[in-house]
């Protein structure tokens, strides 16, 4: 569990690193899309092992894959935005 918390943490520091870092806003997309969602979906794991070794529902888990899903499906669209946003313009 902390294994996975750890390199989801790692992800998201690396995700944040290249949003500061490179020049312009399609490798700045691309380092904060992909980095953030894995390290997301770690950090998910890690979670969700901690509540089935604590005993909890499976609504637990279904909320935590919810939650992941929604920060995929939110960060894809969001990505497109600004893109299409900057290509106009």
């Amino acid at each position: 569990m902390t294994l996975l918390l750890a390199v989801g943490a790692i992800f998201m520091i690396a995700g944040t690193a290249g949003l500061l870092r490179f020049p312009d806003l399609p490798t700045r997309l691309h380092a904060v899309a992909k980095a953030d969602n894995l390290g997301l979906g770690f950090i998910i794991l890690g979670l969700i092992v901690h509540t089935v070794s604590n005993g909890a529902g499976a609504g637990v888990v279904v909320k935590l894959l919810l939650i992941w899903a929604l920060a995929l499906l939110g960060t894809a669209v969001n990505s497109h935005l600004l893109a299409v946003r900057e290509d106009d313009g």
